[in-house]
């Protein structure tokens, strides 16, 4: 537990009233008797009730030591004073259980001005003292200082000397170190790299050893399945291919002595069909000429009627070509008021019909006795 006891206005042995502020630690012992004294002391009380006992107690020393001491006893020697309450307060805070770690004086102060009058002429004088000390101080400072600085000037340009000495034999090493570890990184790099080429070169000559094994099993298997294959085409191929062509040229031979014999069978029919076509053309060409020679003679033997015959022959075949047009009209009307005029435009044509041929032919039909007859008789 922390405790701060406190006593206000108290006055010294001088008659001088001070307050003091202290710290103490405290804690209940664990001795089993001392435990058991506790125990029957602060049983039923909580940690604030034996603070407050506590501190009472501690208070109530502090004060009666105060009464004892002058105000330079315990202002000037805060450590004895402290030491003192502890001593005195001990025994009684121990017959309750509690032991004392430790206590210190944390503040003294009085309200009248004691302490600080106190400290004037005593002020004085050290500020004197200290002022004189500051300038032989200062003096011998300067001195100190200037030799110092001579000392560290020339310490630092040694220092630097050895530095840059240091430095350059320190990059020369570290060159040299670095150019040795550079050669042997290289050697081992190279040798590294040779020793994998070694090992890819084992390896590929292995893999091309195994290539080439493979490749050998591959030739005997393919040389064998070659064999097999020809065996296999000599058996079914060649010799049923050999036997087809020898069929097939067998027949070929015979279709030709076929194809030479029916050539020569058509052709010799061809001849005597020639030969007795010609004789066919040659014996109707003579019986023409005889009926052209026949006629002839009788045209010229019955003159103009042979001709008039010719005309009249050929008048059916005129009638037919002009006729041809009006094979497309299905009817011809004919409109007229009366038949009688119907009757004069179909005899109007038959009377000029003669006038028609003669113009075409040459030939006057109305001389022909039945043609005059029928053209008066229509008259």
């Amino acid at each position: 537990m922390t405790l701060q006891p406190r006593c206000e206005d108290v006055e010294t042995a001088e008659g001088v009233a001070l307050t003091v502020t202290g710290v103490a630690q405290v804690k209940i012992m664990t001795e089993k008797e001392l435990l058991a004294v506790a125990c029957e002391q602060f049983l039923g009380k909580n940690v604030q009730d034996i603070k407050n006992v506590v501190l009472q107690t501690l208070e109530g020393h502090l004060r009666s030591i105060l009464g004892t001491l002058t105000v330079e006893q315990i202002y000037q020697d805060r450590d004895q004073f402290a030491k003192l309450v502890r001593e005195v307060a001990a025994p009684d805070v121990g017959r309750m259980g509690i032991e004392i770690l430790s206590f210190t004086i944390k503040d003294v102060y009085d309200k009248v001005d004691y302490l600080s009058s106190l400290g004037k002429t005593q002020t004085a004088v050290v500020q004197r003292d200290a002022d004189i000390g500051v300038a032989e101080a200062e003096r011998d400072a300067g001195i100190r200082e200037a030799e110092c600085k001579k000392e560290m000037l020339d310490v630092k340009f040694m220092a630097d000397t050895k530095i840059a000495d240091s430095k350059r034999a320190f990059e020369l090493q570290k060159s040299a170190f670095s150019e040795e570890v550079n050669i042997k990184t290289a050697e081992a790099q190279l040798a590294y790299e040779l020793q994998g080429a070694r090992e890819q070169q084992k390896i590929r000559q292995e893999e091309i050893e195994i290539e080439v094994v493979q490749r050998k099993k591959q030739i005997a298997v393919e040389a064998q399945e070659i064999l097999r294959t020809d065996k296999e085409l000599i058996a079914t191929v060649r010799r049923p291919a050999e036997a087809e062509a020898h069929r097939i040229q067998q027949i070929a031979e015979g279709e030709k002595v076929k194809q030479v014999l029916l050539a020569q069978a058509e052709a010799e029919k061809i001849r005597k069909l020639g030969e007795a076509e010609a004789a066919v053309i040659e014996a109707m060409g003579t019986a023409e000429a005889e009926r052209m020679k026949l006629k002839a003679e009788a045209y010229q033997k019955y003159g103009d009627a042979a001709k008039m015959a010719l005309v009249l022959e050929a008048l059916p075949q005129i009638a037919a070509k002009i006729a041809a047009p009006l094979t497309k009209v299905d009817e011809i009307v004919v409109l007229s008021g009366d038949n009688s005029k119907v009757t004069s435009e179909v005899n109007r044509l038959l009377a000029e019909l003669p006038a028609s041929v003669h113009a075409l032919t040459g030939v006057d039909l109305s001389k022909i006795p039945l043609i005059k007859k029928a053209t008066g008789a229509q008259a």
